[in-house]
């Protein structure tokens, strides 16, 4: 049961998560959080106003919440979503889009709680997507042969 403190400090991160205008930009920022060598999620924020144990679980908590929530969505409401948060990077998207295919970014965004079922979902979903937006921007193919 979290303390008094610790739930208005939830809610104060959850409208703080609301205010991305995507939820493809809060699952990019939520994985942005955890690092990479430990598992464990960083926020200093957070850490200084609950601890670093319970701000790694609100973390994680909200990461494999909108990662739940970015699964249900179809693929229309994805390619919608993954178009607005392009939108919001530097460079232009063909740019982008490329740099995608080529790097896949995306790899390390998929909670480690995740059942293997939901990972393959997310990146098949996100293959497809891509691949869509490829050929609606005119990017070159990553597969020199295809």
């Amino acid at each position: 049961m979290l303390s008094n403190r610790e739930a208005a400090v939830a809610e104060s991160w959850q409208r703080t998560l609301s205010g991305l205008p995507t939820v493809f930009g809060r699952l990019a920022y939520l994985s942005a959080l955890r690092n990479v060598n430990t598992g464990t999620y960083e926020h200093i924020g957070l850490a200084q106003r609950i601890g670093d144990p319970a701000a790694d679980t609100l973390l994680r908590t909200s990461h494999q919440t909108v990662f739940q929530e970015w699964l249900c969505f179809d693929l229309t409401r994805q390619k919608q979503e993954i178009e607005e948060y392009f939108s919001g990077l530097e460079g232009e998207k063909q740019e982008v889009l490329a740099n995608w295919l080529r790097l896949e970014p995306c790899r390390h965004w998929v909670p480690a709680d995740s059942r293997d079922v939901e990972r393959s979902l997310f990146y098949s979903d996100l293959e497809a997507i891509l691949e869509l937006m490829r050929v609606d921007y005119g990017v070159s193919s990553r597969d020199p042969d295809s």
